[in-house]
């Protein structure tokens, strides 16, 4: 859910340079990925409630809150889920240039969407399961470029390469880079289809962010070493750059690896936002019918589908247009999170924590503040995109004010109100 392995990553290095985008590499999860995994990591251990974040948001701060939680995470979904199956045909055409023409790469992007809701609802296990191998089967090629690197020195300091089109500087590079380091809450709203979640998820995230670091580092250190041109370099270029130095069957296995990214980051994701509406409905936020589980696996089947037909209509959007949308969406949401932990330090001092953010309550609340800036970055870098004839920032500014809107009409037309929060407290006032 949190990385689907160095694909992705490569206007990093066009914007940046080699140094600077390993720097940028080395920094983010230290300022953004980090700090989340401590915030997951305490939260998640105390409250390992289906729904993740929205239930910790409602329970801290309110029913509005927690409605704006989930509203945000499921509308950073809809731009963020596009960008996997966008990703997975601009690899396929690296092999099959025929696939770039007219509908078909669309209709092979509608058919991962389709795919991977079918995978989600034959059950958990399947999803986990396939995810692992898929993650170990597409590391394989970078291990091959790692090896192969210290025996080509210099080798391609005159190479040619394709001219690339890509626009983007340095500032673009670190938001993309934000995108690949992006997504610890995810593992949160499956939290009651995890065996012993007091102790597997601290461990979880902190491991993870050591070995997606090395992950992204690794393989750009040793193209540097090669000579490569940072120019080089735009999405989906690792085939034909790591050609250069394995051959055509690494080419292959990189295209087949960046395809198994993209095919596997989706069907995992697509488990974790699910649950969302389910938690919603049997809180009585969205119609009991997102409550609906297929018997046997006990996936939110009507959910999935919903959620589905919401992804397959934003395919076609372009990948920066996604990163900063999404970013944007998701970044807000984070900061609710963040909110939500220093609140329920404050609120609830002895609900028990297996797993603390150090620092006691000074610490819950400045683990928050690098994140909440890179944010700030994230929304002024937004302006600089445009979608349907206005700013990227303005467009998203809407989606939030839309979930304003969406909670009143919800609220109006249940006036009664909904369930009490999970530990059946009492509530505080929106």
């Amino acid at each position: 859910m949190v990385s689907g392995g160095t694909y992705g990553t490569e206007d990093i290095v066009h914007g940046a340079g080699y140094g600077r985008a390993i720097l940028i590499l080395l920094l983010t999860p230290l300022l953004w990925s980090l700090p989340t995994a401590f915030m997951i990591g305490e939260l998640s251990s105390a409250l390992p409630c289906e729904g993740g974040y929205y239930a910790w948001v409602r329970r801290a701060m309110g029913n509005f809150w927690g409605f704006q939680e989930a509203w945000l995470s499921l509308a950073a979904s809809i731009f963020d889920m596009a960008i996997y199956p966008t990703l997975f045909v601009v690899y396929l055409t690296r092999m099959f240039p025929w696939f770039h023409q007219g509908n078909r790469g669309w209709l092979v992007a509608l058919a991962v969407v389709i795919a991977c809701a079918l995978m989600n609802i034959a059950g958990v296990k399947v999803v986990s399961l396939t995810s692992l191998w898929l993650f170990v089967a597409l590391s394989a090629p970078f291990i091959a470029i790692v090896l192969i690197a210290p025996f080509k020195l210099g080798a391609l300091v005159n190479a040619v390469t394709k001219p690339t089109t890509s626009t983007v500087d340095i500032l673009g590079g670190l938001l993309i880079c934000m995108w690949n380091y992006m997504g610890w809450d995810n593992a949160s709203t499956i939290a009651t289809e995890v065996e012993h979640p007091q102790r597997t998820y601290p461990r979880a995230m902190l491991v993870a962010v050591c070995i997606v670091a090395v992950s992204y580092v690794l393989p750009f250190a040793a193209m540097w070493m090669t000579g490569l041109k940072a120019t080089a370099w735009e999405t989906g270029s690792w085939a034909d750059n790591a050609a250069l130095i394995g051959g055509p069957l690494l080419r292959i296995g990189i295209v087949l690896g960046g395809m198994m990214s993209a095919f596997g980051m989706f069907n995992a994701l697509v488990m974790s936002y699910s649950r969302l509406p389910l938690a919603m409905a049997q809180d009585g936020m969205l119609p009991g019918i997102f409550a609906k589980q297929q018997k046997k696996s006990r996936a939110p089947w009507v959910a999935i589908i919903a959620l589905a037909i919401g992804w397959g209509m934003c395919l076609g959007l372009g990948f920066a247009r996604l990163v900063t949308l999404d970013i944007l969406l998701y970044g807000a949401s984070l900061v609710l999170e963040f909110i939500a932990l220093a609140v329920l330090r404050f609120r609830e001092p002895e609900l028990a924590r297996p797993f603390r953010v150090p620092g006691g309550p000074f610490g819950a609340i400045a683990i928050g503040i690098p994140p909440t800036l890179l944010l700030i970055f994230s929304v002024i870098r937004s302006e600089h995109e445009r979608i349907w004839n206005m700013s990227s920032f303005s467009f998203g500014a809407m989606m939030i004010a839309a979930g304003f809107v969406a909670y009143f009409v919800n609220h109006a037309l249940k006036p009664a109100g909904w369930t009490a929060t999970r530990d059946e407290k009492p509530e505080p006032a929106a």
